[in-house]
């Protein structure tokens, strides 16, 4: 079809593209409405609650009618802005976290099903099908293009207030967490809300992090994963609470059921599993407000404690270990905890492996009131080997273990937890 009637029918095209937009505005809630409704229905991430269903009908409102008024008098649709509504269901949209992919699929399908109810439109009022397909061919190509350029608008919306939310919700959540910790007072409704996190109820807090972040890949994400790995490791029901705190240190809250400690073998390997360069510290058990604070000012000890001891340190310090509370302790002033180890260690403060061997026995001697064999079961070695190691730390230390008892079992803590730190 060419010349004088290729002319004719695209004349009567547009005439006719004209007048179903114009027909439109008479009909525009009820399109509106069944574009909501159907977009609701394919999309799940839109269905929401009231507020996010009312701002969709907005959205797809403003859409039609600004496409189709442009359509209507053949307006360009090169210098189109997004309409407002628009905008702001976008906004809400990365508010609500929910993907911007959802957003472009209620583009496209909101597209289609405005050209489906076109088509239907034209065939009720055009008996000639050369004029219905021109027309319809106007309405997809102008569709394609207002769909084009007001799509790629919202979502660079999106993502702008994604990232001021973020950093929004980043800094609120982290002064939530800071007055929480400091005991301030503080709503705690309001507080779980902010952090995604149940204050009432049990908790076990952690401090995570890695030895060479700049030799693994994605400290963070590592990190992440392990928390919720002994999350299942203890049982628990709900999820954690993560915050990293640069880019290869982070503090957690895992729920936990009732009040012990998880078995520290089965947590060693659940660590294990994730790298070796990866360390961890593990406070005590604590219920509700208070034992979020607790099991957290635990984990900080415990973390003190195994930075100290550096390259000697367990992947695992647990604050319940027997030894770390007091560790921590010495861990805060190492000078005094130095002069306590050389005063009541002499000789046997040395940093070598033989004298090590003497400290770990005459440990287990003296906490198994100096019975040579229950020593001997405990470190499966025969009792006169015991006796020979209790004698020769004796020899070493230079007096009796029966002078100041309580500063040598202390002194020997201090060795076991945060070695060459105050060992001579």
């Amino acid at each position: 079809m060419t010349g004088p009637e290729a002319d004719d029918v695209a004349e009567r095209a547009a005439a006719r593209v004209a007048d179903i937009a114009g027909s439109t505005s008479s009909q525009l809630d009820d399109v509106a409405r069944m574009l909501q409704v159907e977009l609701a229905e394919s999309i799940p991430e839109l269905r929401g609650d009231r507020l996010m269903l009312d701002l969709l009908y907005a959205s797809v409102e403003s859409n039609v009618k600004v496409f189709f008024h442009r359509a209507q008098y053949g307006l360009a649709l090169d210098a189109v802005e997004a309409p407002r509504p628009a905008v702001e269901y976008a906004r809400r949209l990365a508010q609500r976290e929910i993907s911007s992919n959802a957003l472009l699929r209620a583009y496209r399908l909101g597209q289609r099903r405005v050209l489906d109810w076109v088509a239907g439109e034209l065939g009720a009022v055009e008996p000639d099908a050369r004029v219905c397909f021109a027309a319809l061919q106007l309405l997809q190509d102008a569709a394609f293009a207002y769909i084009d350029r007001v799509s790629e608008q919202v979502v660079e919306e999106y993502e702008t207030e994604r990232e001021r939310w973020l950093a929004n919700r980043s800094t609120i959540r982290s002064a939530t967490l800071a007055a929480l910790l400091a005991g301030e007072e503080t709503d705690v409704a309001a507080g779980e809300r902010v952090l995604g996190y149940r204050l009432r109820q049990g908790h076990l807090g952690l401090v995570l992090w890695v030895e060479e972040p700049a030799a693994s890949a994605g400290p963070l994400q590592r990190l992440g994963h392990l928390v919720t790995a002994i999350g299942h490791e203890v049982g628990s029901d709900a999820a954690p609470l993560f915050v990293p705190q640069d880019h290869s240190l982070g503090w957690a809250w895992v729920p936990v059921q009732g009040g012990g400690s998880p078995d520290p073998d089965r947590l060693a390997r659940v660590v294990r599993e994730v790298g070796d360069d990866v360390r961890v510290a593990v406070g005590a058990v604590g219920a509700g407000l208070e034992g979020f604070r607790s099991t957290h000012r635990a984990a900080l000890r415990a973390h003190q404690v195994a930075v100290v001891a550096a390259d000697r340190a367990a992947q695992v310090t647990a604050y319940d270990d027997a030894g770390v509370r007091a560790a921590a302790v010495l861990a805060g002033d190492l000078p005094v905890a130095r002069d306590l180890v050389a005063s009541m260690l002499g000789d046997l403060a040395r940093d070598d492996d033989t004298a090590a061997r003497l400290r770990e026995t005459l440990t287990v001697f003296l906490r198994e009131n100096r019975s040579f064999v229950a020593t001997a079961e405990k470190v499966h070695l025969h009792k006169n080997t015991v006796k020979y190691r209790v004698d020769k730390a004796v020899e070493l230390r230079g007096r009796p273990i029966e002078d100041d008892r309580f500063d040598l079992e202390l002194a020997l803590v201090a060795c076991r937890w945060l070695g060459a730190a105050v060992l001579v």
